[in-house]
């Protein structure tokens, strides 16, 4: 089973941007569809972003046109664009199998604060 792991998380001041890269033990091209999900303080999980190996992207609502989710599969990495940061997307985020994901990972953590 191909193993995923996040980084690039980090401070940045609101209207700042992150980089966030999921890095797979094996073949990205394994995997179907890859997500990118969060959970901020105190909130549920959720879905941020996903990609199939088709390169079909679909972006939950309040990350549309901010957060750009790409796949490398020279590099077996998928990454996640984020720029126009706001406080409200400070969160653990993860990335994992979509519609069905395994056990999940560290994460990375993303603050937006002045």
């Amino acid at each position: 089973q191909v193993q995923l792991v996040e980084s690039g998380g980090g401070l940045v001041q609101p209207g700042g941007s992150l980089r966030l890269s999921c890095a797979a033990s094996g073949s990205i091209a394994s995997i179907n569809v890859v997500g990118w999900y969060r959970q901020g303080p105190g909130k549920q999980r959720e879905l941020v972003a996903d990609i199939d190996n088709a390169g079909i992207k679909t972006y939950a609502y309040s990350v549309k046109g901010r957060f750009t989710i790409s796949r490398d599969g020279t590099k077996n990495t998928v990454y996640l664009q984020m720029n126009s940061l706001k406080p409200e997307d400070t969160a653990v985020y993860y990335c994992n199998l979509y519609p069905h994901p395994t056990e999940w990972g560290q994460g990375t953590q993303v603050t937006v604060s002045s």
